[in-house]
C-alpha cells in the first residue's frame, strides 16, 4: 500500500491540479460583465482543442507502456514529432479557413455573432496541443521510471504561473473575452512543458541503449499500439463538441453551455484525482492483482461522494459564489447538472482501471468497441432529451454524458469478462 500510495498520490495530485487551472480560468471568465456569452465561446473552443489535442493525451499512456530503453524512447519521439506536426496543420486549417467556420457554425451549431469570438479563442489554444505534446511525451517516461512526484512539481509551477496572470486580468479589468481564457491556458501549458521536458531528457539518458528481450524497435512497433487508441479516442471525444451542439437546441444556449461547463469543470476536479488508476494497473497488476482491486475498491467511491457534498450541501453553492463568481441564476442551473454527475462519478474510476488492463495487455481494439458505445449512447440520450425535455439545458449534457460512459464501462467489462474466460479455456486445453 505504501508503495502503491508513492506512485499514486503524485499522480493524482497533479491530475486534479490541472483541473484545477480549467477552475481558475472559469472564475476569471465569471467576472466579466457578459460571463455567459464569454464562459462559452471559451467552451467551445476548448471543445475543439479537445478534439485536435487527443493524439497528444495518448502519447503519455503509450510512452509509460511501451518505453524501456533508448532506441525505443527514439522510435515514440518520431512519432510524437509527427503527431505534432499534424495537430499544429490542422489548427491552422481550422483557425484560418473556411472549415473551422463552416465546423463551428455547423458541427458546432453556434449562432454567427459567437463565430468571431471562438476563433478568437481557438487561435491561441491551437499552441495549447503543441505543448502539450511535449509535455505527455516526457510524462510517460517520468512515469514508467517511478518519478511521479515530477508531474506535481509541474503542475504547481503551472498553477502559480495561471493563478498570478488571472489575478491581473481581474484587478486590471480586462476580462472582456475568452481570448482572456486561453491566454492564461497557453501560458500555464508552456511552463509545465518545460519542466516535463528537463526532467524528462535526464530521465532519457540514464536508459540503457537496448534492453534485453524489449521488442518495440520502431515507430512502426509504436504505431500497432497507439493507432487502436487513437482511433478509439477519436470517437469519444467528439463527444464534447456533439453535448455543445445539442445544447444549442436547449432553451436557453448560453445558460446551457455555460452551465454545463462549470458543473463539468467542478465534476472533473473531483474525478481527476482518479483518473490515472490505469496506470497503477499498467505498473502494478501484474505483480498482485488481488490488492490492485482492492486498492480500486478503497478508492473508486470517493469521487461520487465528494460530487453528492458539492450537489447537495451548502459546499456546492458556497464554492460556485465565493470562490468561481459565479452569478446566482447560473449557480442553480450549474447545481442542477452537478447532481446528474454523480452517477459519472461513480462509474468513472472503474472505466479507467478497465482501461488499464486493456492497456497492460496491448489489447487497445477493444476500446474502439467500448468508445463506440459510449458515442452511440450519448447521442440517443442528447436527442431524446432535446425532443422531450428542452428546458433541461446543462442538464441535458450531464444526463447524457453520464449514460454513455456507462455504456462504455458495460461493454469494457463484458469484454473483458470473455477474453478471461477464453485465456481460461486455452490454457485447459495445454495442460
Amino acid at each position: 500500500m505504501k508503495q502503491l500510495l508513492a506512485f499514486f498520490i503524485p499522480l493524482g495530485l497533479s491530475s486534479s491540479l490541472v483541473t484545477i487551472s480549467h477552475v481558475i480560468i472559469n472564475s476569471t471568465l465569471a467576472r466579466s460583465t457578459d460571463p455567459e456569452t464569454i464562459i462559452a465561446s471559451y467552451s467551445i473552443g476548448l471543445s475543439m482543442l479537445g478534439i485536435i489535442e487527443r493524439p497528444a493525451i495518448l502519447l503519455r499512456q503509450t510512452c509509460s507502456a511501451l518505453v524501456r530503453d533508448k532506441i525505443s524512447f527514439r522510435a515514440m519521439s518520431g512519432l510524437s514529432g509527427y503527431m505534432i506536426l499534424a495537430m499544429f496543420v490542422c489548427g491552422l486549417i481550422l483557425s484560418y479557413t473556411s472549415v473551422g467556420e463552416w465546423i463551428f457554425l455547423y458541427g458546432f451549431g453556434v449562432k454567427q455573432e459567437l463565430l468571431q469570438r471562438i476563433l478568437d479563442v481557438y487561435r491561441i489554444l491551437m499552441f495549447v496541443a503543441v505543448f502539450s505534446a511535449i509535455r505527455c511525451l516526457y510524462h510517460g517516461i517520468i512515469i514508467s521510471n517511478m518519478r511521479t512526484k515530477w508531474l506535481t512539481i509541474g503542475m504547481l509551477v503551472r498553477l502559480a504561473v495561471m493563478y498570478g496572470l488571472s489575478v491581473y486580468y481581474i484587478q486590471a479589468d480586462r476580462v472582456d473575452s475568452g481570448v482572456v481564457g486561453a491566454i492564461i491556458f497557453l501560458a500555464g501549458m508552456i511552463v509545465e512543458a518545460l519542466v516535463s521536458y528537463l526532467e524528462g531528457r535526464k530521465v532519457a539518458k540514464s536508459l540503457p541503449e537496448k534492453l534485453q528481450d524489449h521488442p518495440v524497435e520502431r515507430k512502426s512497433h509504436i504505431f500497432q499500439f497507439y493507432r487502436p487508441l487513437l482511433l478509439s479516442s477519436l470517437l469519444v471525444i467528439l463527444v464534447g463538441p456533439f453535448i455543445n451542439a445539442m445544447l444549442g437546441k436547449t432553451s436557453n444556449f448560453e445558460l446551457a453551455v455555460a452551465s454545463f461547463a462549470i458543473a463539468a469543470s467542478l465534476t472533473q476536479l473531483v474525478n481527476s484525482f482518479f483518473s490515472y488508476m490505469h496506470m497503477i494497473v499498467i505498473n502494478f497488476y501484474k505483480k498482485d492483482p488481488s490488492f490492485v482491486l482492492r486498492f480500486a475498491i478503497l478508492f473508486g467511491t470517493i469521487p461520487a461522494i465528494l460530487i453528492g457534498l458539492l450537489g447537495y450541501t451548502p459546499a456546492g453553492p458556497w464554492f460556485m459564489s465565493q470562490i468561481m463568481g459565479v452569478n446566482e441564476r447560473l449557480m442553480h442551473e450549474s447545481l442542477y447538472a452537478l447532481r446528474i454527475f454523480m452517477l459519472l462519478s461513480f462509474i468513472y474510476p472503474w472505466v479507467d482501471f478497465c482501461n488499464g488492463v486493456v492497456l497492460m495487455r496491448g489489447q487497445t481494439k477493444i476500446m474502439l468497441f467500448s468508445m463506440s458505445a459510449n458515442i452511440a449512447v450519448t447521442l440517443v440520450t442528447l436527442i431524446a432529451c432535446i425532443m422531450t425535455v428542452p428546458h433541461w439545458n446543462g442538464m441535458v449534457g450531464s444526463l447524457a454524458q453520464s449514460l454513455g460512459l456507462a455504456a462504455e464501462l458495460g461493454v469494457l467489462l463484458t469484454v473483458l469478462r470473455l477474453t478471461a474466460k477464453s485465456e481460461a479455456r486455452n490454457m485447459t486445453s495445454v495442460s
